[in-house]
């Protein structure tokens, strides 16, 4: 013969396990150090002043030589 299962226990267990393994995510996702925070901006910063360093300029952008000094 079968268990006899509350069903009121059941459905109240199973939202705490959800609500734990949403937390279990969240915590591997925002729960980092404060350096590691810091390294993440630093090389995203980096990264940026690369791409900007190797942007090419268009053409309507440039002035010609001598034109913006006056």
């Amino acid at each position: 013969m079968a268990d006899i299962v509350n069903l009121r226990q059941h459905r109240k267990q199973k939202a705490r396990t959800e609500k734990e393994r949403a937390a279990e995510q969240n915590r591997a996702l925002h729960g980092r150090s404060k350096a590691e925070k810091e390294r993440d901006r630093l090389a995203t910063e980096q990264a940026v002043r690369f791409i900007d360093g190797h942007r090419r300029e268009s053409p309507k952008d440039k002035t010609p030589p001598g034109e913006g000094d006056k």
